[in-house]
């Protein structure tokens, strides 16, 4: 019985000392998603995200750690597929690939009330009604920690949304705080935002932190629609290559040292895999082109944090390898995927009757071929004198050579905009010119040129129509604008709209249909080369403008 004994406590203590005294927690990050749920030939889509999910959690299955899936917000709005649900084709992806919680960005107020109006018609509407529903539908959390009631000054208070949440990583107590950038409501439709405000949010997140380290986080991590900007990642240390003013980096220089161990940001479209501050973050572009990835080693006995590794953005590729396995789709994924492509392939090929003898693109915003193309197409069938768009940020991809479809003009233009037609005085466009060139410039136009030149601090604007005519302060001009714009959408009107607001008009056409309208009338075949004005700029400024320099 004593050797029996014996043998049993040898056994016992040479298990003890093969067990492992680390557990992985890997947390994956998603950002600005977008609406892409299908692969295309750019695009993995979520269905391929799903594949490397599952391979992570096989990994940590393999050695008992576990997997944290958070998504920084942009989720649903930007493709056919999802928005033909308004976003609820997303939602059940999200809820298959099992997210533990998601942000909420600027683009989740896009669709406003439920149904075809993307704004209010009448007080009776609620202008976050489709994102509320969403937030019901969703079997994760949306977090907005400082998403404020402007009525009540105080936090939202919407059904499944909140401002953090602890979540259970197998035995380690993990918080998520969720924030929005400190611009979120200059970058949606204005009207459905009127009775929101931003928060600054470190306050938000300090906060937050402090209330989940006392309910027993060992890891605290941050979902943010902030984003920054870095072109190098071999070493997450060397901030060389990042823009170091970016609002992520700001926001984690001013959190005290230690209380937040992670950020996943995004909003902005860019990589990031560094550590600022003592903070990993990680932002992996848009539309599913990557995914970001740390790895957390938990000390099993203590619960401290005593290692940590930044991935640089992992490319999203089907049918790759990763974690020593073929990548496999999540079978529910595909299934969502697939129902949400064939509700939308018809329109999605449908042709519109016009051949692009070369690609039209962005390069060279806010004066590219496209969207010189843009404007130039909503002038020829508006009866104004002057468009004015937001082609940096309105149109959001570039448009490929050959037959042109439906779906391919839908993904350069997904947004339910309008047309508004205003009327300017020469003055005013003059002043929205003047602010323009000392921000990055996000407007293109056709129909006048506009001159800036400074001497000193003193500025100069000169505009002419397009016959060459000066516009006047005095002259009044017709200018079609759509209605994000025109309700203040990225501050480019705000400085001329009238106390009360512009009319909008509901019976005008969204500027997406008037686009294809037009380049179904015109038919034939277009080439790049005749809307490319390089030799003869619509916009001219300084290169080095001082920042002085203002319309006095």
């Amino acid at each position: 019985m004593k050797r029996i004994l014996t043998i049993l406590l040898a056994v016992a203590l040479l298990a003890s000392c093969s067990a492992p005294t680390e557990l992985i927690i890997t947390v994956i990050g998603t950002n600005d998603v977008h609406g892409q749920l299908v692969q295309t030939e750019e695009r993995g889509g979520l269905v391929t995200v799903s594949g490397y999910v599952s391979a992570v959690r096989a990994a940590r299955e393999q050695d008992g750690g576990g997997v944290l899936l958070i998504d920084a917000g942009d989720m649903w709005q930007g493709t056919l597929e999802s928005n033909l649900s308004e976003g609820a084709a997303m939602v059940s992806a999200y809820n298959a690939l099992g997210y533990a919680a998601a942000a909420i960005g600027n683009h989740e107020f896009d669709f406003g009330p439920i149904g075809s109006q993307a704004i209010p018609s009448s007080d009776k509407d609620d202008p976050v009604e489709a994102l509320k529903q969403r937030a019901t539908e969703a079997n994760f959390p949306l977090l907005a920690a400082n998403l404020i009631d402007a009525n009540t000054g105080v936090r939202v208070n919407w059904e499944n949304v909140h401002p953090s949440v602890l979540v259970d990583v197998n035995g380690v107590t993990v918080g998520v705080i969720g924030v929005t950038t400190s611009n979120a409501l200059q970058r949606t439709i204005a009207a459905n935002v009127r009775e929101l405000r931003i928060a600054p949010l470190v306050p938000a997140i300090k906060e937050q932190a402090n209330k989940l380290r006392k309910e027993g986080a060992t890891l605290v991590i941050v979902t943010a629609h902030a984003g920054g900007m870095c072109t190098e990642f071999d070493n997450p240390n060397d901030l060389s290559s990042c823009v170091g003013t970016a609002e992520i980096f700001e926001v984690a220089r001013a959190l005290p040292t230690g209380l937040v161990d992670h950020i996943i940001a995004g909003h902005v479209h860019q990589g990031v895999a560094h550590i600022v501050n003592g903070i990993s973050i990680t932002s992996s572009y848009s539309n599913t082109r990557a995914f970001g990835r740390v790895d957390f080693s938990i000390d099993r006995t203590s619960g401290n944090v005593i290692n940590r590794r930044v991935y640089p953005p992992h490319p999203v590729v089907a049918g790759a390898e990763y974690e020593g396995q073929v990548i496999q789709a999540n079978a529910d994924v595909v299934m969502i995927a697939e129902r949400a492509r064939q509700r939308a392939k018809d329109q999605k090929e449908a042709k519109i009757g016009i051949h692009l003898e070369t690609p039209f693109t962005l390069n060279g915003n806010p004066e590219s071929t496209l969207g010189n193309l843009f404007t130039d197409a909503l002038l020829a069938t508006s009866d104004v004198d002057v468009v004015i768009h937001n082609v940096a940020g309105g149109l959001r991809q570039n448009l490929p050579a050959g037959e042109l479809t439906f779906g391919d003009v839908y993904q350069l233009s997904p947004f339910e905009n309008r047309l508004v037609i205003l009327t300017l005085t020469g003055a005013e466009i003059r002043q929205i010119i003047a602010e323009q060139v000392h921000r990055r410039i996000r407007i293109g136009f056709s129909g006048m040129r506009a001159a800036v030149v400074c001497n000193s601090d003193d500025m100069t604007v000169a505009l002419h129509f397009a016959d060459g005519r000066e516009i006047l302060d005095s002259d009044s001009v017709t200018v079609a604008v759509n209605d994000y714009i025109a309700l203040g959408g990225d501050n480019i009107l705000t400085s001329v709209i009238p106390e009360g607001g512009y009319v909008i008009d509901d019976s005008l056409p969204l500027t997406r249909d008037i686009f294809i309208e037009w380049l179904s009338d015109t038919g034939g075949s277009i080439n790049a080369e005749d809307f490319d004005t390089t030799d003869n700029r619509k916009w001219s400024r300084p290169e080095n403008l001082d920042p002085e320099c203002r319309i006095h």
